[in-house]
């Protein structure tokens, strides 16, 4: 179905071909935009700035306030506000409300465009409002991705939005490219969810594409619509790819003109003699409709696959999901799932940016029109991803239809995909065509005793498994309505009169205004000349996703306040991590003070440290953490609650690891990490790590673990790749720190 190969290729006439030198890398789509956004003048080392921005109600506040308080006065590039995130989640009481106007004041002071709740989710906005033909957009949301319009799209945390906002640059090292060669036409019963889950399946384990740009080519791409396409595109996050970026034709001309913005178009493609550092080849005539089952979307199946062994498969799930619950806890089955060979399910779910666009909906409307996903427990919503999608069905009849059949009609919403929307019950299973489904994400609590299981299907397979009531069905299996092309007929009246359009007009004088829940970043020391490293955590998984270093869900609603949010920091994971964590902060706090603890002068005369210059903090460990969300808070709340490193054996992301550093901590690699046993209460002793940083000496720097046995061993950390920058950053105590000077 999908081979990666590694090595360097040359694309010439429409065929790619294995070389042995990089010459021609310069002659790619990812090159030329990368270096038209350099500001740095070398193009092995980039310093880009973006053409625009964009975060939601999670992450927008935090980012508004650092760059606030370190001395933003206006924004300099069009920054847009969506509310998608916190749009319905209710914790907190007035919290949501709040943060929303907060933004619209900020959208005013600063000159920012604000997206009110339920018009649009955020990708979908950008597509339609933002994205341009060799532009570059920036986002606090993982999913950032806009590579069907011509755009490369990068989402990070917010710290590297703060960068932009006070005109500093996004600076990495030129990425490698690998070519995604599309031939072949997908089946009419295969849809764009399908065939980025093949792809994530075929990339996320072996790390083929780790942080690097996937450029899209090849003959396959005239048989796709661009929705289709914007299908697949947004789905490469999920293979830890840096950006995407895809040849635009006459169907992408098509569609800015549909959308009003036909000057945003021109045709992109790699020039003749392009060179990759790999290929990833896709027939899109041999994929077949998938399930990823819980708790990743690399853990894909075709259905069919699935179905012939659902009791194994189902049981390899149940073994995941007992790790993640305490034994007290009875267990809900997923085996039970399967009833005389069928799989039946209790929910399906079409949201957002990745499922809820015109096209799928349309697909849906034809194949379940007149029929019923009747009276059992098998429920279904649809969630829109815009506003003018929304009045689109509205006008056609196609919401009507979708209403007769039992589908549940939602606004333009992102809950269902972190679990603040459409939450299953407690051993229910949902299938969603949506971006993830990560363990506890969907809006479970372990540690409580809940566990809801979610799996990834393309909508066209919901819509088969709705209309036999839920038993698991592919749309392969079913009779499939008459193939079409649909007319989109896109009316901006509602962003017209609903969107606030702020740029380039900020109001400085104006106030923000501020919720109860709002609160300031509290404030970080610099680094000191030695630390004393306690453990407040170590987790041996394969990958931690952000969403288990900071759960989403009911949570989001504390974004913008550090200190109570820190308060659920790897609760979903590690129940005990803020309680270590405080209490290595305690020590930390009386040594500040000079009123030394009885365990903090026993932690420095181990070390043999004097208390002035050396630092006790906690620190995670974890074999990979950072997979999946941008979220800034899975490493601040660490910092808030006195970290100051990690320590892993690799990064799952770049994202994650720029947050760790960003927010001043420091992002330590231990090679052969599973090996040492490390343990909570264990504690690692780093001797001159401001003066070693100060040098750029991140290569090979001795410690001391001790264990809380007694035992003793001596290791060598490393920071590789750390820049000036991001070393100055780190010894200036975090980034606010930093840029106040």
């Amino acid at each position: 179905m999908i081979s990666c190969k590694k090595g360097t290729y040359r694309y010439s006439s429409g065929a790619l071909s294995e070389v042995p030198s990089r010459e021609g890398f310069e002659k790619t789509m990812a090159y030329s935009i990368l270096t038209a956004h350099n500001l740095s003048g070398d193009n092995r080392n980039l310093k880009i700035r973006f053409d625009g921005m964009a975060s939601h109600d999670i992450t927008y506040v935090g980012i508004i306030q650092t760059a606030r308080a370190s001395g933003m006065k206006k924004f300099p590039l069009p920054y847009v506000l969506t509310n998608c995130h916190n749009s319905l989640c209710a914790v907190g009481g007035t919290i949501n409300e709040d943060d929303h106007l907060f933004g619209l004041s900020a959208a005013k002071k600063y000159g920012g465009i604000y997206v009110p709740a339920h018009q649009a989710v955020i990708h979908q906005y950008m597509r339609e409002k933002m994205a341009g033909c060799g532009k570059m957009l920036l986002g606090s949301d993982s999913h950032t991705r806009y590579g069907a319009l011509g755009t490369m799209g990068v989402g990070e945390g917010g710290p590297e939005l703060v960068k932009q906002l006070l005109e500093k640059t996004y600076d990495i090292a030129y990425p490698e490219v690998i070519a995604v060669h599309l031939i072949g036409k997908p089946k009419r019963s295969v849809g764009p969810q399908d065939v980025a889950l093949a792809l994530v399946k075929a990339t996320f384990e072996t790390g083929f594409v780790k942080n690097k740009v996937l450029e899209f080519i090849g003959e396959g791409i005239a048989n796709l619509s661009v929705e289709f396409r914007n299908g697949i595109d947004v789905m490469t996050t999920e293979t830890t790819c840096l950006s995407s970026v895809w040849e635009t034709d006459d169907k992408v001309r098509g569609w800015y003109d549909t959308h009003q913005r036909s000057g945003e178009f021109r045709e992109i493609h790699p020039a003749d003699g392009a060179v990759y550092d790999g290929v990833v080849e896709i027939d899109l005539s041999t994929v077949e409709p998938m399930i990823a089952l819980p708790f990743h979307p690399s853990n894909a199946y075709t259905i069919k696959e699935f179905r012939a062994n659902a009791k194994e498969l189902l049981a390899k799930c149940e073994d995941t999901a007992r790790t993640m619950m305490d034994e007290k806890y009875p267990l809900p089955k997923l085996t039970d799932k399967v009833i005389d060979g069928e799989v039946y399910v209790e929910q399906g779910i079409v949201a957002g940016c990745s499922g809820g666009t015109f096209e799928n909906i349309m697909t849906m409307t034809d194949m379940m029109r007149g029929k019923s996903i009747g009276n059992n427990t098998f429920t279904m919503s649809l969630y829109p991803a815009s506003g003018p999608q929304m009045m689109a069905i509205l006008k056609n009849g196609a919401a009507a239809d979708l209403a007769a059949s039992g589908v549940v009609l939602r606004s333009a919403f992102c809950g269902p995909c972190f679990g603040a929307g459409d939450v299953p019950a407690n051993g229910g299973l949902s299938i969603r065509h949506a971006t993830r489904n990560f363990p506890n994400r969907e809006g479970a609590k372990p540690a409580n005793g809940q566990m809801a299981y979610v799996a990834l299907m393309d909508a066209r397979s919901i819509a088969a498994t709705a209309i036999n009531g839920g038993k698991l069905t592919g749309a392969d299996e079913i009779e499939l309505p008459e193939e079409k092309e649909y007319t989109y007929e896109y009316d901006p009246i509602v962003y017209a009169n609903r969107i606030y359009d702020g740029w380039g007009r900020a109001q400085e004088d104006l106030p923000l205004r501020f919720g109860p829940n709002i609160a300031d970043w509290p404030e970080q020391i610099a680094l000191p000349e030695n630390l004393i490293l306690k453990v407040a955590s170590a987790i041996y998984d394969p990958v931690t996703t952000t969403d288990e270093l900071i759960p989403s869900g009911e949570t989001s609603s504390y974004r913008s306040n550090p200190l109570k949010l820190s308060e659920f920091a790897l609760s979903r994971k590690d129940p005990k991590y803020v309680s270590r964590a405080k209490a290595v902060q305690a020590l930390e706090k009386s040594r500040r003070e000079g009123n030394l603890s009885a365990e903090a002068e026993s932690l420095l005369d181990l070390a043999s440290c004097c208390a002035s210059d050396t630092g006790i903090a906690s620190v995670v460990f974890a074999l990979k953490p950072g997979d999946g969300s941008a979220r800034e808070q899975a490493a601040s709340c660490q910092r808030v609650l006195g970290g100051c490193a990690n320590i892993a054996a690799e990064y799952a992301t770049k994202r994650y690891r720029s947050n760790v550093v960003n927010w001043g901590m420091l992002p330590f690699i231990l090679k052969d990490a599973a090996s040492f046993g490390i343990a909570p209460d264990d504690v690692v002793i780093v001797r001159g790590i401001k003066s070693a940083l100060e040098a750029g000496n991140t290569d090979a720097i001795p410690a001391t673990l001790l264990r809380s046995n007694g035992e003793k061993a001596e290791i060598k950390l490393s920071l590789p790749g750390l820049t000036k920058d991001e070393r100055d950053i780190i010894l200036k105590g975090c980034l606010i720190n930093y840029y106040a000077g």
